[in-house]
């Protein structure tokens, strides 16, 4: 029987402008960083493919860290919003469940940063090339420096999202393109009287603007008076270890979740790398144009737990059931005319990073545009997974959808994609097509268990 509608529930159509109003400076804010990834490939390809192919196997290990860790620490948004649903405005709760949000991305930051310090080791315990295992290395010895001011600027992201101003994450992101931009330029080919520094320069890069992005959010919060009188600062040295225990036991499903999708994403270029340079740079193109239409969803699943999350903390499940839908209509919708972009312009999204038209580029071009093809299959899946575990997320829900990930990408996934890539002659178009039949399987999954929400009693107060 479908519930009745509080009389404070948005209407459908209120929903949406709700809903597009958070999603979309969080879905521009994460292409704006996307942009400043982008940045990175744009100087690093110009040093030359051994440079590109290094650095797409270091920020495969690193990003996998800094996305599960994310996860981990994201787990305050969906509590605040419970907490603003159900007695706003929770000034307390809400400040300590960001102090110790905040307690986590230091400490798990540490452990992060000493795990990528062993990254060449990585590399060549899984086979790759011994020059491109030492450039990954000595870019990732630098780069892990930047993991505690990300992790922690994610949870400053998340509290000025989930109270209404999403908006600093986008101008502050937009200013971490231009502090990026004018890095890379300076320390990566020596100008301004910077030295020269190649790879390396790309990581102080990176360096630095994290550090500019987290000090942009501390200034914001101490500026702004509905953030400042969160005092979110304040007593910074008092524990309050129920909320991190709830942190905690909410967040590393999310963090394995993550782990599980990304992971797949992050091994494939060990995969590729074993194929070849050509595939592994080709590989390193079409992921970073696939991965940056994704944070549209993607910003849009972010929206759906805080949405979500309010309504489960009010216990109104009409209007729990409202706020899912609009955002997988609006998530799914988005990545529909993904798919009809890479399908009927593909040579012109690779144009961004490299000359598709170069006669000296025709291997990388050719396996650029066959991994795009199996791309474009895959972008209304993929938005529909993502946003449909972030709707659940706001309902606290995160150990099934975990193990739903867990299994969708590593066994019909991955198998997939070993099979296809090294047991055929499809080689790296196999293996995105492994990649592809892991995301049709979770979309499948997760999108169920939402629908099937009310008969688990996932609405219900106090069910994680």
């Amino acid at each position: 029987m479908r519930p009745v509608a509080h009389p404070s529930t948005p209407g459908w159509k209120a929903e949406g402008i709700e809903t597009f109003r958070l999603a979309g400076p969080l879905a521009l804010a994460n292409i704006l960083q996307m942009a400043i990834y982008s940045i990175d490939v744009i100087f690093i390809a110009r040093l030359g493919a051994d440079e590109l192919a290094a650095s797409s196997l270091a920020v495969s290990v690193f990003g996998l860290l800094i996305l599960s860790l994310s996860g981990l620490t994201g787990a305050v948004a969906p509590i605040m919003a419970a907490e603003l649903g159900a007695r706003g405005p929770a000034l307390r709760p809400v400040r300590r469940a960001v102090r110790m949000a905040l307690w986590l991305s230091v400490g798990t930051g540490l452990v992060a940063m000493a795990m990528c310090a062993f990254a060449e080791q990585l590399m060549l315990a899984a086979g790759q090339q011994p020059r491109i295992a030492a450039l990954a290395g000595e870019y990732s010895n630098l780069l892990l420096f930047s993991v505690i001011p990300m992790i922690a600027a994610g949870v400053l992201r998340n509290f000025v999202s989930t109270l209404g101003r999403p908006i600093f994450a986008t101008a502050i992101t937009a200013l971490g393109i231009v502090v990026n931009g004018l890095c890379n330029y300076a320390f990566v080919f020596g100008n301004w009287g910077a030295p020269a520094l190649g790879l390396q320069g790309a990581a102080i890069a990176t360096i630095i603007t994290t550090v500019a992005m987290l000090l942009a959010y501390v200034i914001a919060i101490r500026r702004d008076a509905r953030l400042h009188r969160y005092h979110v600062f304040g007593f910074f040295w008092r524990p309050d270890w129920a909320r991190l225990a709830e942190i905690v036991r909410i967040g590393t499903p999310i963090g394995l979740t993550i782990v599980a999708e990304a992971g797949i994403f992050a091994t494939a270029p060990f995969l590729l790398g074993l194929l070849g340079a050509d595939q592994l740079a080709a590989h390193a193109i079409a992921l970073q144009i696939v991965a940056t239409m994704f944070q549209v969803p993607f910003g849009v699943s972010q929206a759906a737990t805080i949405r979500v999350g309010y309504f489960f903390g009010a216990q109104d499940k009409e209007g729990i059931r409202r706020a899912g839908a609009v955002s997988i209509v609006m998530g799914g919708g988005f990545m529909t005319m993904t798919a009809l972009l890479l399908l009927f312009a593909p040579s012109y999204m690779l144009a961004i990073y490299i000359d598709p038209w170069n006669p000296e580029n025709p291997r990388v071009v050719e396996y650029a545009l066959s991994f795009l093809a199996v791309g474009a299959f895959f972008q209304l899946f993929d938005g529909l997974q993502v946003v449909a575990a972030g709707a659940l997320r706001g309902l606290k829900d995160t150990r099934m959808p975990m193990w739903i990930a867990i299994f969708s990408y590593w066994v019909p996934g991955m198998g997939v994609a070993v099979l296809l890539g090294f047991y055929t002659p499809l080689e790296g178009f196999g293996v995105w097509l492994g990649l592809a039949t892991g995301l049709v399987v979770a979309a499948a999954l997760l999108t169920w268990r939402w629908h099937r929400r009310e008969e688990l009693g996932l609405t219900q107060a106090g069910v994680v």
